[in-house]
């Protein structure tokens, strides 16, 4: 990874790296995390901007409140970003919850997109979609998945059972909750995680409320800009990708891509799939 610069919004330090050429993509999420995940072949078409949202960000005033981390506040944290390098339409990409965050920013600053990928994202994180998760775990996973499952879900409640919930503690249930996230339940994403910091306030507000009642389709007239939405079949960690047909009509202009040995990252676990997919809807030639 490139050296991470960083942006300083509110007293949040919001760390962000710049790696490739070509059209410019911000990546919100995790900049660890993020840049990562994606090919070192995208990085000869986009010029991929991975940039840290509150919920990374490496130091942050003390005694804040829900409202520092409201959809809006967010949205404008990338806004700022764009504005502070200077550049004039963008890419903006979001993965799994951060692409609630990706079509927000699009509904708020239309001018200021050319495209929006979402990728492994539900329509929503209701109970009801947690309940349809629930459902196709239970009927459709074969056993050696569901048993991975159980075993790690044991070695969770063990090494968490003395701890408060914090940063480390949640990166050991994504961790150990692979059966659930990778169409190879045994793949081991330690390196992913390597030196991110989660801030869990903001995950339980952001994940726990805001993107738990959230409605993809409001204001989603306001998006004139394409909308790609990439969907893993091996994803179980949320609503299966068949959810997005009830509304996906609502969309002005948006492609459905769904990759078949993908969980939760298609973007690394098929990636010359992926990278193809993306650079032909963005009409790059990858050579």
């Amino acid at each position: 990874m490139s050296i991470a610069q960083f942006i300083n919004i509110d007293g949040f330090r919001l760390n962000y790296c710049i790696e490739g050429k070509g059209i410019p993509a911000i990546v919100i999420g995790s900049t660890e995390y993020y840049s990562k995940t994606f090919s070192s072949n995208l990085r000869k078409h986009l010029q991929l901007i991975f940039m840290d949202h509150r919920g990374f960000a490496k130091s942050y005033p003390s005694n804040i409140t829900n409202n520092a981390y409201e959809l809006d506040v967010i949205v404008n944290d990338i806004e700022k970003l764009r504005a502070k390098l200077g550049l004039n339409k963008i890419v903006i990409i979001g993965h799994s919850g951060h692409g609630f965050i990706a079509l927000e920013y699009a509904k708020q600053y239309p001018n200021n997109v050319s495209h929006v990928i979402v990728i492994a994202t539900p329509p929503n994180l209701s109970p009801s979609s947690m309940e349809c998760a629930s459902k196709i775990w239970d009927t459709l996973v074969d056993d050696e998945r569901k048993n991975i499952y159980n075993l790690d879900q044991n070695k969770f409640t063990q090494i968490s059972a003395n701890s408060t919930w914090n940063s480390e503690v949640f990166i050991n249930y994504m961790l150990l909750n692979k059966a659930k996230t990778w169409y190879d339940y045994n793949f081991d994403a330690q390196f992913l995680w390597d030196n991110v910091q989660w801030n869990i306030s903001i995950a339980n507000y952001l994940w726990g409320t805001v993107f738990r009642d959230i409605n993809v389709t409001k204001q989603l007239e306001s998006i004139d800009s394409p909308i790609l939405l990439t969907l893993g079949m091996y994803d179980f960690a949320q609503a299966p990708w068949f959810t997005w047909n009830e509304i996906i009509s609502k969309f002005n202009n948006v492609e459905l891509k769904l990759f078949s040995k993908s969980g939760h990252n298609p973007q690394l676990e098929q990636q010359e799939e992926f990278d193809n997919t993306l650079l032909s809807w963005l009409s790059l030639n990858n050579t």
